[in-house]
């Protein structure tokens, strides 16, 4: 009993450490950004604001941080949804349907995910650009919002593992395809469905290069890069980076928390399965 306690102990001391270790450097941001330039350069950074101040986030949304809001927010949503549709239609073709060739077409689909990003950006800017959509808001969303080799795979392994009797039972009821898809497998899917929706917009939100290369202007700049902009522009000023950082990471910690519940479920069922 002392041996598995003591075991115990031990492992939720290092889960302590590791979730300090990750929660420290957001916390440190959000207090340097409610400081002023001058205690920042004075005090010690571990110091709290004395006194606290909301003017970094008032200066850097003067400086185009807003309008990058709602460009990413607009452009991760778009993506977030696309990639829910399509990413559903393709892994139930390749779960659920028969047709020649499916298993290889899908391992061939898959085996693009060991394709480095930068390999394709040249192309992919080059077509953009003949296309006449650089500096534009279909710049942003096209390349991703069709579906991803791992959101495919992901859906396509949880689909697979629907019982078989349950779409049957939906085919002798008179339910075409899309019926079954959208009334069985996804209220089915949720948790992997609410997983894939976190991956998403995590990985859109903080998308950096594409966005960097696709436009130019504040017009359709995003928010990586309006901070690294803000960066440059104000290297100096910590206060104000920073301030632009813990805007950024808000949005995130809001999805995170709105779907935690799901995303337990999902990893649940998947350490079952």
């Amino acid at each position: 009993m002392r041996g598995e306690l003591l075991r115990g102990g031990v492992a939720y001391l290092v889960l302590l450490g590791g979730a300090a270790l990750t929660v420290a450097p957001l916390v440190l941001s959000a207090l340097t950004a409610l400081k002023s330039p001058r205690q920042f350069g004075a005090d010690s950074p571990l110091a709290l604001p004395n006194p606290w101040t909301g003017e970094n986030f008032r200066l850097v949304l003067d400086q185009g941080l807003g309008r990058a809001l709602v460009v990413t927010a607009l452009m991760t949503a778009c993506i977030t949804l696309g990639q829910l549709v399509f990413s559903v239609l393709a892994a139930y073709a390749f779960a659920r349907t028969e047709f020649p060739g499916r298993d290889a077409l899908f391992w061939v689909y898959l085996a693009t995910m060991m394709v480095p990003p930068m390999v394709t950006l040249i192309p992919l800017y080059l077509m953009f650009a003949k296309a006449g959509l650089l500096n534009t808001f279909w710049a942003l969303v096209l390349p991703f919002v069709f579906g991803s080799p791992y959101a495919i795979f992901l859906l396509r392994q949880y689909f697979r593992g629907i019982p078989e009797e349950l779409i049957g039972a939906a085919r002798l009821d008179g339910a075409s395809t899309l019926d079954v898809i959208v009334h069985v497998v996804v209220p089915m899917s949720r948790p992997v469905l609410a997983t894939l929706t976190v991956i998403t917009i995590v990985s859109q939100w903080n998308n950096f290069m594409w966005p960097l290369v696709a436009s130019s202007g504040p017009r359709w700049q995003v928010l990586t890069v309006a901070t690294a902009n803000l960066q440059t522009e104000y290297d100096a000023r910590w206060t104000l980076v920073l301030a632009a950082t813990t805007l950024a990471i808000v949005p995130l910690v809001v999805v995170f928390l709105a779907f935690q519940r799901q995303v337990l479920r999902s990893i649940s069922w998947t350490g079952l399965k």
